[in-house]
């Protein structure tokens, strides 16, 4: 094969290969930004322990009442919603697009 590539393999002590260096951009195109979390978000489950909807509420600036507005619900029944350890399937949807993100990145 003699088409260049941009791949680096890095050989092990063993000779075998043990890591693969790529250009970041070629990184990036195959790891999407949106499937990832943000480190802000898993600071604030870990240190304040909050629930990961409250956690990426507080880390998009939103307050309770602007997410309950945005998913036709009052500022309490969001507030338990927000609490629970574990939300049904559909109200996590109905919050990650509230906050525009995917709903997987509520299952933490």
């Amino acid at each position: 094969m003699n088409t260049p590539t941009n791949v680096q393999i890095i050989n092990g002590p063993d000779g075998a290969p043990a890591f693969v260096v790529i250009p970041y951009a070629d990184y990036l195109a195959n790891h999407p930004a949106d499937d990832l979390v943000p480190n802000e978000v898993v600071g604030l489950m870990v240190k304040e322990g909050l629930t990961a909807i409250g956690a990426w509420r507080r880390y998009l600036d939103l307050s309770q009442q602007e997410v309950a507005e945005r998913i036709g619900i009052t500022q309490p029944a969001y507030a338990q919603q927000e609490q629970a350890a574990k939300p049904r399937k559909a109200t996590r949807e109905k919050i990650a697009q509230a906050f525009g993100i995917a709903p997987a990145l509520l299952d933490l």
